[in-house]
């Protein structure tokens, strides 16, 4: 499932709920479709094709479809292949219905099979079109009702659109476990599954809560009202979009990814802006002040999250025990809930999102609330369902990421880690020492970032030059190891190479076999632990354990070499040594141990980036992916 589209208001020309389907393009898809009612003839027209819109959008033009409410959707297969007929909008018998809907119906096939006894047709392959039936099953001339009878009755996750022929001039939302918001304009609605869909019309917008239901109409055409499911202002729930349509653009750049990695400096520096304290060394979370008192309590943190979001979970884990003494385990929120996790009134759980819609995540937040655990949120999105189902929580304010592979993001994320590990340190263990030195150092990154950035050239001629390598390892040590991870998984995702992360200190225990001169090895390596130790002088054997991890990575470096494997390396500016028993390095500006990821990763996004256009693909379009997932 994908992307959502609906609009009723003044004006009957659906190319306007197209180009807003268009803004959705960056989420994937496979096939798109849309319904139209026309009031002259009192019709529902569906407009439904294969691949992208640009393929099929003169023909949609030529169809001459006027009026309005109109739905679209593009859609990535899930339940049923890639065809016209699987498409949405799906309809009912009477082609009564049009439905478009992203989420997962998990009872459809008992649902299907009583509404087959009950005399219903069905033409798809899909989950979906269980819906349009059983809304035509309870339809009596009123379709919000038909809508709310028919949802007591699924189980699964869902965000719908629906309209109908015969109760027409009105749109019925609702969702469950899925994004939808309702966007106003000049005396219009848009329904749409991202704010990023429906910033050219407006930039007022209400996300829709779980097991709402919503009725749009527009009078007349002119006069729209809004009614909700159960008593309550909805419309004090208004909400404005932070960023600009501007940022949301490309800029002159070929693709949304390239230009979100050269945004990184800004929206690290965003995501920082306000936030540090100098003189006391300390990070200042408006998010977090209700919560405090409670954080002063905890003695245990569990980080939950998915795909880049759970490697910088990873990098925060490290961070928390070693400045503020609390054991902190990370976990995949989609393995979180089938583990007997320990949990009470002392436990922090922190879910890490960008989208804050990630099913798995939600999941993880609503069994952690069960068990009465402090549940806190780290997400970019505004209003999102992971900022409303959390008690507190921090804002990246990294500005809209329209890539699939995630990059401003990540390192947004790491850096607001960062800022909560300040936070409860200095409650705790950290020194004022420390902190300032630390929030010193961050103040710093943005710039280091701009420098690593200046240098892209470099990135890119290593993408030419190993483009057409079919395997490649990624190592790193300590902090570095989820940067490996993260390296890795930016390959695997835009180029289609296969690509493994791993922990360097594990290459013995098998991956070592792996190695000869076709398996490339790109290692993180930087030299700055042992001046990082120098800063924690008070515990001893923390300073050998620390100062060892450089050497350690050069041993498996001499590892690699031995076997003939190609070897990459990220190193610190003036260890010019490592030249001499690597192929290639690419070198990064020195900074505290724990702030080295945001840095060491930004010519690995550079490295995939270039090597996904040196092969001819498009790196905003990585094949099966899509931007949120919101289905588990």
């Amino acid at each position: 499932m994908c992307g959502i589209v609906g609009y009723i208001g003044k004006n009957n020309n659906p190319q306007i709920g197209l180009n807003v389907l268009k803004r959705l393009e960056y989420r994937g898809y496979d096939s798109w479709g849309a319904s139209v009612f026309n009031s002259e003839k009192k019709e529902i027209f569906c407009f439904k094709r294969v691949g992208k819109i640009s393929d099929s959008e003169k023909e949609f033009k030529q169809a001459n479809l006027i009026g309005n409410p109109f739905l679209f959707h593009n859609r990535w297969a899930t339940h049923g292949g890639v065809t016209e007929i699987n498409a949405h909008p799906h309809f009912d018998c009477q082609k009564n219905i049009y439905l478009v809907h992203n989420g997962i119906i998990e009872n459809y096939k008992e649902l299907k099979e009583q509404l087959i006894k009950e005399g219903h047709k069905f033409i798809s392959e899909t989950d979906t079109e269980v819906l349009p039936h059983l809304i035509e099953k309870y339809f009596k001339g009123n379709l919000e009702k038909a809508v709310k009878r028919a949802l007591a009755d699924v189980r699964g996750a869902y965000a719908i659109a629906v309209i109908s022929r015969d109760d027409p001039h009105k749109i019925v939302v609702a969702r469950l476990g899925s994004p939808l918001l309702i966007g106003l304009g000049e005396n219009e609605y848009l329904v749409a599954s991202d704010s990023s869909a429906v910033i050219t019309r407006t930039r007022k917008v209400i996300n829709l809560y779980d097991n709402e239901v919503v009725v749009l109409t527009a009078e007349g055409g002119l006069s729209p009202l809004l009614r909700r499911r159960v008593d309550s202002p909805i419309l004090s729930r208004i909400e404005k979009i932070e960023w600009t349509i501007e940022e949301a653009e490309k800029k002159g750049f070929p693709h949304f990814m390239l230009k979100e990695i050269m945004e990184q400096p800004e929206s690290i520096h965003n995501s920082l802006r306000g936030r540090l304290i100098l003189d006391e060394g300390k990070a200042k979370l408006g998010g977090l002040e209700l919560v405090q008192e409670k954080l002063r309590e905890i003695n245990k943190i569990n980080i939950i999250a998915c795909g880049t979001s759970y490697y910088a979970g990873l990098i925060g884990g490290y961070m928390v025990e070693e400045y503020t003494g609390i054991p902190c385990r990370v976990d995949l929120a989609s393995e979180f809930r089938y583990r007997k996790s320990i949990l009470d009134k002392k436990t922090l759980v922190l879910a890490v999102s960008q989208s804050g819609e990630t099913a798995d995540t939600l999941g993880a937040i609503k069994e952690a609330k069960e068990k009465g655990a402090l549940v806190l949120g780290i997400v970019n999105v505004v209003g999102s369902s992971i900022s409303r189902e959390t008690e507190a929580g921090i804002y990246n304010h990294a500005g809209p990421e329209i890539g699939v592979a995630s990059t401003k993001a990540f390192t947004s994320q790491v850096a607001v880690l960062t800022l909560l590990t300040l936070f409860l340190g200095r409650q705790r263990q950290l020194s004022l020492v420390m902190g300032q030195r630390i929030v010193n150092e961050l103040l710093k990154i943005p710039e280091l970032v701009k420098k690593v950035l200046e240098n892209n050239s470099q990135a890119k001629e290593l993408a030419e030059k190993y483009k057409n390598f079919n395997n490649f390892l990624y190592l790193g040590r300590k902090y570095n190891y989820p940067v490996a991870l993260e390296g890795a998984l930016k390959l695997k995702e835009i180029s289609y190479i296969h690509a493994e992360g791993y922990s360097a200190g594990e290459m013995k225990h098998g991956p070592l076999s792996l190695i000869d001169e076709n398996f490339p090895t790109l290692a993180i390596c930087p030299s700055d632990t042992r001046a990082f130790a120098e800063q924690k002088r008070s515990v001893e054997k923390s300073f050998n354990s620390l100062s060892s991890v450089y050497e350690k990575m050069i041993s498996n470096i001499e590892e690699i070499k031995a076997r003939k494997g190609l070897i990459i390396v990220i190193a610190t500016e003036g260890n010019k040594g490592i030249k001499e028993i690597v192929d290639d390095v690419i070198y990064i500006p020195k900074t505290l141990e724990m702030l080295t990821p945001i840095i060491s990763v930004i010519p690995l996004q550079l490295f995939a980036y270039y090597v996904s256009v040196f092969k001819g693909y498009d790196p905003d379009f990585p094949r099966n992916l899509a931007k949120s997932v919101t289905v588990e």
